[in-house]
């Protein structure tokens, strides 16, 4: 009898476990504080798990709309109006999604064909290239500049060519907290004015700005609003991560699009979830503006914690993460600091060249997440002070 030995099938050759679950699963091993993987250790809002509750016992336990409950999307319009002054219609411009994750994927699928150049700003979420290459795509990096994580602007506008067909941009920017400024946008629209390259904003820390600074979203910018699918995260917002529940805000040619895509990969999200969500949003539009100072607490408490530390960090501007520089305690690369970290004084962190091609060379950077209750910070921090 012969034996089928099959071909291989990986489509993504350079992919592996991503450093988010490997910590994870590590921290859970080893009984590690777990500051790595970016969840909150804490719940989500009590009103809001009742008003789970309530949908769950009043029968809305069944298939959704595929672009998400009219509710829901309506409640997602007003909010948009409200901070951004963007009047995005319900039915044609919203679209509710499986998490910021399944709302990237999807928009890239949607808007990337086989040999089309899509840029990125590295450091990089790690879910951007591989769902590019997946699409038969070509991802062209632009490093950001150090110290501040700036975007070159020259060396953005060398990287676009006549075959661009997708920027995709991060802000707050996840690991560094940097933000873009509305001369940002302004200037990325000039750049992109004379091309037919479209914009993906990855948007899911927006609510979570520091300082007294304001999130500036694509969604307040017309011109590169008519360009672009902006994503965000109800499970950032609402402490609330396993619920995976995210959704897009695109002009209505790119909603018909995507929607496209995602009726095929989640094609409804959770039901109850969703009633329950648009209920809160109703009844407290203030937790969106209360989000920053709440966090605000977090990060001062953190770096509170580890000023008697040989750990140098500039204060977190955004997101829910605050990058260390550990150059005066090892000269380890960052990936296998990071594991000594877990291994001998049990603290969990994500080291930062994974989010880049190539990170600079020297760069001793670790991202610590503060999302978590003070008991989980003094814990990290008070290990971490012994280094």
């Amino acid at each position: 009898m012969r034996v089928f030995t099959p071909p291989p099938v990986t489509r993504l050759p350079r992919v592996g476990t991503t450093i988010f679950t490997v910590m994870s699963q590590l921290a859970a091993e080893l009984g590690a504080v777990n500051t790595g993987q970016g969840f909150p250790d804490f719940e989500p809002p009590e009103r809001l798990c009742e008003l789970v509750a309530l949908h769950l016992r009043s029968g809305h336990n069944q298939y959704a709309p595929m672009a998400g409950i009219l509710p829901l999307r309506q409640a997602i319009a007003a909010k948009v109006a409200r901070h951004y002054g963007r009047k995005a219609c319900p039915d044609a411009e919203i679209t509710v999604t499986c998490g910021g994750t399944e709302a990237l994927a999807s928009s890239i699928q949607a808007l990337v064909h086989p040999g089309d150049e899509v840029v990125l700003f590295e450091p990089a979420y790690d879910s951007y290239e591989p769902i590019v290459e997946l699409c038969g795509g070509v991802v062209r990096r632009v490093p950001l500049s150090r110290p501040g994580f700036a975007i070159d602007w020259q060396r953005f506008a060398d990287a676009i060519t006549p075959r661009t067909r997708l920027v995709i941009v991060n802000t707050p920017h996840n690991p560094s907290g940097a933000c873009l400024s509305v001369a940002d946008l302004d200037r990325l629209a000039e750049v992109l004015r004379d091309t037919t390259a479209y914009v993906l904003a990855d948007e899911v820390y927006e609510h979570m700005v520091f300082d007294g600074a304001r999130h500036v979203s694509l969604n307040a910018h017309p011109e590169l609003a008519s360009r672009s699918i902006v994503a965000s995260s109800f499970g950032k917002t609402y402490h609330a991560t396993g619920w995976k529940i995210g959704y897009c805000v695109a002009p209505a040619a790119l909603t018909v699009e995507l929607r496209k895509v995602h009726q095929f990969v989640t094609f409804a999200i959770a039901t109850p979830l969703q009633y329950a969500i648009a209920d809160f949003m109703t009844e407290h539009p203030e937790w969106e503006d209360e989000l920053s100072a709440f966090y605000s607490v977090k990060r001062d408490r953190l770096i509170d914690l580890l000023l008697p530390s040989r750990l140098v960090l500039v204060p977190a501007r955004a997101t829910y993460f605050q990058l260390v520089d550990y150059s005066a305690i090892s000269d380890l690369p960052d990936a296998e600091f990071a594991l000594q970290l877990i291994r001998t004084i049990g603290v969990a962190t994500i080291p930062v060249s994974p989010f880049c091609e190539r990170a600079p060379p020297g760069e001793r950077l670790v991202r610590l997440c503060f999302a978590k209750q003070d008991a989980t910070l003094v814990a990290a921090a008070e290990r971490l002070v012994r280094l």
